[in-house]
């Protein structure tokens, strides 16, 4: 009988496409996807340890699957990700019915390890760091079971070479490596060639891609100057021929340059959305963070940027209640967010990450009460400017590209813009995913748009691949 797998994904859109590799992997191994977890013959929890209580969802699950198993005792159990990077072996002391745990650096080794569990016991293997060397072995030279048809992540870089006071991602993913652009580019057209039109490129640091491919040439004696390569690399992908969209996910303030802007408003595939962080609008706040900028500087990024990228959608991360945030150094995140006029926020009350900086500040953590007064001072001004940003695009007319059906109203479908907006409307018979269509806006939510369908422009390219299974 062919063996399913099922696999929980928690944190960010690398994790996503971590989870993608590992479905690949099992898949090319024989296995099927599950429907739910308590069908599954073997289970992956591919973890985060962003947020303070990322172990206690963990190990509620655990409590779950430890059952499950004493009732299928062949169930198999892994734990992958960040969480299981950062904590290692405290994973099998805490929950004795895990049969593998893997971290961020041998994703490829998932299939392996879980035949190891099979025949020899329970194991753990952390790796230290990718191997940059070995293109088998690198987590994104594995192929990818992609969720969307139309649509792809292209991770560009792992790690970040950054050491925010708050952030645990360079203890768990590692230092900044760049896979190499002809490698990247190779990989969008051969994408493009299977009918994906949209991809989105994934590092934790993208605006400083390239920079030690450049180093390392430099060391090798090599006559090259070092260089972020990420605007190189936003025309490069984005002139791929079928490729129509270009997004991007995160870059970093103190690395963004004119250059970049440029290059989105030259290149007519990549979108006119920027997710640009900001953490803080206190200087102070800011330099305790060690983010490399302060708001002036922040702020002047941010004009350019839209000087130069016409109909740009600004989006950002703001932490509340950082360690040692007084009520001036709030006021300062409230001038800034109100002079920004975001399109939206993505807000956060500060919880420590233990092995980060910021957890070791505990005589500094603000009063809970206080942080939620100021959460919600913060909301209404990210509302105010969300709001006017949605509301003055009634009347006009948006690309969008098929998502599917409502999850609340299978007779609504649902559209994404180019300045990655949701939009909803009313359709008089289904149109496929991946399909593109032009839309007129004709009401507007903080969260979404309403609108009415002028015409479908172009049907979804993917070419479906079917699996060969040898006997």
């Amino acid at each position: 009988m062919t063996q399913q797998y099922f696999i929980r994904t928690y944190g960010c859109q690398m994790n996503e496409h971590d989870t993608e590799r590992i479905a690949s992997l099992l898949q090319d191994d024989g296995m099927t996807e599950a429907t739910s977890m308590e069908d599954a013959d073997v289970v992956v929890l591919n973890t985060c340890c962003i947020r303070e209580n990322a172990d206690n969802k963990l190990y509620g699950q655990l409590g779950h699957l430890k059952q499950m198993k004493a009732d299928k005792p062949d169930l198999q159990i892994a734990v992958a990700g960040c969480l299981a990077q950062k904590d290692r072996d405290e994973i099998r002391d805490r929950a004795g019915h895990v049969d593998v745990v893997f971290g961020t650096h041998n994703v490829h080794r998932a299939v392996e390890l879980l035949e190891h569990a099979r025949t020899q016991g329970p194991i753990v293997e952390i790796l230290e760091a990718a191997a940059r060397d070995d293109a088998e072995a690198f987590p994104t030279a594995l192929p990818a079971r992609r969720e969307s048809d139309h649509a792809a992540w292209v991770t560009i870089q792992i790690g970040c070479d950054n050491n925010c006071a708050f952030c645990i991602v360079p203890a768990v993913r590692g230092p900044e490596v760049s896979r190499p652009m002809s490698e990247l580019v190779g990989e969008v057209e051969e994408l493009a060639r299977e009918g994906i039109t949209e991809v989105t490129l994934l590092g934790q640091n993208v605006n400083s891609y390239g920079r030690d491919l450049a180093l390392a040439a430099r060391r090798a004696g090599e006559d090259v100057r070092i260089r972020p390569m990420f605007a190189d690399l936003l025309r490069s992908v984005g002139n791929v021929r079928g490729i129509r969209r270009v997004r991007y996910t995160s870059p970093h303030p103190k690395d963004m340059g004119i250059d970049v802007a440029e290059a989105m408003a030259e290149i007519p595939a990549v979108c006119e959305h920027l997710h640009l962080p900001l953490q803080s609008g206190s200087d102070r706040v800011l330099a305790l963070m060690h983010r490399g900028y302060n708001a002036e500087r922040y702020l002047r990024v941010l004009h350019e940027a839209r000087a130069t990228i016409p109909d740009l959608a600004v989006t950002t991360d703001i932490i509340v209640g950082f360690p040692g945030e007084t009520d001036d150094d709030f006021e300062r995140t409230l001038e800034v967010a109100a002079e920004a006029e975001y399109d939206s926020a993505y807000t956060f009350v500060f919880s420590p990450r233990p092995g980060t900086e910021a957890a070791d500040m505990v005589d500094e953590f603000c009063d809970p009460e206080v942080v939620k007064d100021r959460y919600e001072r913060l909301r209404v001004v990210i509302e105010r400017s969300g709001r006017a940003k949605h509301a003055a695009r009634i009347g006009r007319t948006e690309e969008v590209v098929i998502e599917g059906p409502s999850k609340r109203d299978p007779n609504v479908t649902t559209g994404r813009t180019r300045q990655n907006k949701l939009v909803h409307f009313a359709v008089p018979e289904p149109i496929k995913p991946g399909s593109y269509a032009e839309v007129t806006i004709t009401d507007a939510s903080m969260q979404y748009l309403m609108g009415e369908l002028v015409e479908v422009t172009a049907a979804p390219l993917r070419r479906r691949r079917i699996p060969v299974v040898s006997a």
